[in-house]
């Protein structure tokens, strides 16, 4: 059983930092490709930002190229957002996610196991 689980999540004044993580209880983290995406209320799911499986490929959205950047330590079993520069806009709830079979996609069917999610409030 694959279990997510997202920190770092909080209460941040606009231009800001927060730093997310995301551990993952898998036996092979390196096999796999891994996201992050956010829910603002009343708003659809949207993707954030993707890694490849060893981590030298990443990919964001439009609204965070620049700003936010995503890693991950395969020793570690985790996966990072680093979010500067944070807007009232980029208030959501952030979920990371593992895509067992594919890499570097950015919609969310593809995805086959998803954190609980952590709030991130950014106010102007």
């Amino acid at each position: 059983q694959v279990q997510l689980i997202e920190s770092g999540g909080g209460l941040v004044q606009a231009g800001g930092s927060l730093r997310l993580s995301c551990v993952a209880s898998v036996r092979t983290f390196s096999m796999y490709a891994m996201g992050w995406f956010r829910q603002a209320p009343g708003k659809e799911r949207e993707f954030v930002a993707v890694i490849s499986r060893a981590g030298e490929r990443t990919s964001y959205a439009n609204s965070v190229q620049g700003r936010f950047t995503i890693s991950r330590d395969n020793t570690q079993n985790t996966m990072y957002l680093q979010m500067n520069s944070l807007k009232p806009e980029d208030t959501a709830v952030y979920y990371c996610a593992l895509d067992q079979w594919t890499t570097m996609k950015i919609q969310s069917h593809w995805y086959d196991y998803w954190g609980q999610g952590t709030q991130v409030t950014v106010s102007s």
